[in-house]
C-alpha cells in the first residue's frame, strides 16, 4: 500500500507535469520532473519507497532507454510487493517503449508477463489492451 502522502504528492506532479507538457512549458516540465525524480530518490529502500513513484517517473521520461531502466526499476519494486496491478501496467508500459525502439522479442516477453500479472486484476480495459497488442507482435 502506498503512503498517501506520497501518493497525493506522485499524483500532483504527474498532474503538474501533463499541464506544462500540454501547454508547452519545458522549464515547468523538467522542474516538476526534478521534484519527482527526487521524490523517488529521497524515499529509495525506505518504507515510503513504491512502485507506483518508479512508474510515474518512467511515465514521464522523454529518453525511450532512460524509460525502460526506470520503468525496470519499479518492476522490480512491484514484484518484491507482488503487486499485480503495477506489475501488469508495468510490463505493458516497457513492451510498448520495447516495440518502439524494434526489441519485438524482449516486448513479447514483456507482454506475456504482464498477462500473467492481468490475471489477477480487476482492470479489464488494460487486460484487453494487453492481449490485443500481444496477439498483434506474435502475428507480425
Amino acid at each position: 500500500m502506498i503512503n498517501t502522502k506520497i501518493y497525493k504528492s506522485v499524483y500532483k506532479l504527474a498532474e503538474e507535469l501533463l499541464e506544462a507538457d500540454r501547454i508547452g512549458n519545458q522549464q515547468a516540465f523538467d522542474a516538476f520532473y526534478a521534484e519527482l525524480q527526487a521524490l523517488c530518490i529521497d524515499n529509495e529502500n525506505t518504507n515510503k519507497d513504491h512502485p507506483e513513484q518508479w512508474e510515474t517517473l518512467a511515465d514521464f521520461t522523454g529518453d525511450l532507454d532512460e524509460a525502460l531502466v526506470r520503468y525496470e526499476k519499479a518492476l522490480e519494486k512491484a514484484t518484491t510487493v507482488n503487486s499485480k496491478d503495477h506489475m501488469s501496467s508495468i510490463a505493458f508500459s516497457m513492451a510498448v517503449i520495447q516495440i518502439e525502439l524494434g526489441q519485438t522479442d524482449a516486448a513479447i516477453t514483456s507482454l506475456q508477463n504482464a498477462r500473467i500479472s492481468a490475471n489477477k486484476i480487476e482492470d479489464k480495459e488494460l487486460k484487453a489492451e494487453i492481449d490485443e497488442l500481444l496477439a498483434k507482435q506474435l502475428a507480425d
